[in-house]
Order: structure tokens, then sequence, then C-alpha cells
């Protein structure tokens, strides 16, 4: 059996309320394989969200650990973490998160900039045509509709070519059929790129869409194979 791309052992997440410790995540155990697409599903509040930030580093555990490409992330300080997320981690976002005072081109090659690629106009400007934004590399985010924002972070996310991309609820600002053509893109690119896929999301037919779906309830994680 090949080496996980993901493996969360033990992983639990307690805070401190009005009320006294709240645990979020309770003990979660499983692995995902490179290529794979996964859906994490629940209701709101059952920790879905916590669980995708701390598999991205973004968050810690109270206890229990993440290891991406067999890399311990806690055993890493926080900006070791911030360098392994540049290196092998993607991200698409609800909210976009692009530069305002950055064009589609520009926001497009800062992941690239920011690891010295030599050729990062170009590689930007090439994903972005693969997106439907050939058109667009000049334009500012505030003159791009939301599927075309989205878009721009999707090629954002998969200009570096990531081993992993998260992807938190990507199309729950877009309409229906927006999303389903960002959705397609995602899908696409992650097929092409062999990237492993995991993404939060309250819509039935892009979880089935997946290999597998995790359901979390109350912080505790069901772990099934998604319908075919």
């Amino acid at each position: 059996m090949s080496e996980p791309i993901i493996a969360v052992e033990q992983l639990t997440k307690q805070v401190q309320d009005s009320t006294g410790t709240l645990t979020i995540l309770h003990a979660i155990d499983f692995r995902l394989e490179p290529r794979e697409s996964v859906a994490i599903v629940g209701a709101s509040g059952s920790g879905k969200s916590t669980l995708l930030s701390i598999m991205a580093g973004l968050d810690t555990p109270t206890s229990g650990t993440v290891r991406l490409a067999g890399t311990d992330l806690f055993s890493l300080d926080e900006d070791a973490r911030a360098a392994l997320r540049a290196e092998r981690v993607g991200f698409v976002f609800q909210s976009f998160q692009l530069l305002a005072n950055l064009n589609a081109l520009e926001n497009v090659m800062l992941p690239l900039e920011l690891r010295g690629v030599p050729d990062a106009r170009a590689r930007a400007a090439d994903m972005l045509g693969r997106v439907g934004l050939g058109e667009r590399l000049r334009h500012y985010p505030r003159v791009l509709s939301g599927g075309e924002q989205q878009r721009v972070a999707l090629a954002r996310a998969f200009v570096v070519a990531p081993a992993v991309l998260f992807a938190d609820e990507p199309t729950g600002s877009l309409d229906f059929a927006t999303g389903a053509t960002v959705m397609e893109l995602m899908f696409e690119l992650n097929r092409e790129a062999g990237t492993t896929l995991v993404l939060v999301t309250h819509d039935r037919s892009i979880a089935e869409r997946c290999d597998r779906q995790l359901r979390i309830e109350a912080g505790r994680i069901d772990v099934g194979l998604a319908t075919a």
C-alpha cells in the first residue's frame, strides 16, 4: 500500500467556553491516498471546517496529529508549517480571498513568485486560459463576477501543482449554474494534476461525485464510501 498523502491520527480539538470545555473533534482517525477526492459532510456546527483547518495546519489540535506526505505538521513551528503549505498545498474558499489591488494575472502569479519560479507570468496566463479567463487577465476582482473570481482562485490554487487542494464550501456564494461550472473545473483540474482534493460541502450532488465521503456528526467521523 502506498504512503497516504494525509494521515489524521487521534485528532482532538477542545476549546473553553462559558460552560467549560467544549470538544469540537473527538479522537478522529483516517487516511487519504494520493489523487483521491474526498468530501467532508455534516450538519452546520459538526466540526467540518475546524477539521479542514487543522488538516491544512492553519489551526492546531488539542491532541493528535496530521501527517502531510509523511511530515508531522505539528512537530513543525508555525513558519515551517507555512513553508510546507506553500510547497504542497492549495486552497479555495467560499470568500475567494483574492487581493483587491492585484489583477487576475497578478493574483495567480503571486504564489509562483513567492517560490521564485522564473516563468511565473507565462504559467499564470496559461492557467487562467485553462479556466476560461484568457481575456480577463488585466481585470481586477472588483469588476469580475463571483464565478469569475472563483475561477481566478482555482487557477491560483492549481498553478503551483499542489499535492493537496483544500476547498471550504467553494460554491457556497455562487448561483447553481455558476457553482456547477466551477466544480466541473475543479474536478477536471484534480484529475489532470493528480492532486488530492479535500472539500467541505453541504451540497449532496457535489459530495457524491467524490471518491469518498467523510461524515462528521457532533465531532465524530463515520468513514464511508461515496455513492458511485
